[in-house]
């Protein structure tokens, strides 16, 4: 990555953490999707909930080291209850720069949008681990030494003995 992506990406992501973004002089409410990220089978899967909205509301791209996910919601309801007029109104543009890990075969990549979820899956090289296991040892069987006595302490080992300061 270079570094000013980086830092467009930060801009980007506080401007959404924020709740607003300062377009053309007015200001806009934006809208933070919820995401879940799972590694599933050697694919990086990506689910965004996006309620209400169509394929076509979203604009979906891949780059080398992101996925961004942008667009706008506007839903409006109207309802009479009980000789009541009730209008709800939700509205909002939303950003997502999803990082993509290295390895990541963006040439690959799939979309599908079923019942409002979004899920893109972008297949990921296997890295090899130099994963092992420790083994733990209680903490006085590492102090015993050789003979299976427990060590001499600072004071006995000096022959003196420790004053308090």
């Amino acid at each position: 990555m270079n570094p000013f992506s980086v830092m467009r990406r930060m801009s980007e992501e506080l401007d959404r953490v924020l709740g607003e973004s300062n377009d053309r002089g007015r200001r806009e409410r934006t809208w933070a999707l919820a995401i879940d990220l799972m590694q599933r089978e050697g694919n990086l899967v990506v689910r965004a909930e996006l309620p209400g909205l169509k394929p076509e509301d979203v604009k979906l791209e891949i780059t080398d080291d992101a996925i961004v996910l942008q667009g706008e919601r506007n839903d409006e309801r109207e309802e009479n209850r009980g000789g009541l007029h009730v209008t709800e109104r939700r509205y909002g543009r939303f950003y997502r720069a999803i990082p993509l890990p290295d390895g990541a075969k963006t040439d690959d990549a799939r979309a599908k949008f079923e019942n409002g979820v979004l899920e893109i899956t972008v297949p990921t090289q296997e890295l090899k681990s130099n994963r092992r296991e420790i083994p733990i040892q209680d903490a006085s069987q590492a102090t015993k030494g050789s003979s299976g006595q427990k060590p001499a302490g600072p004071s006995e080992s000096t022959g003196g003995s420790e004053k308090a300061a």
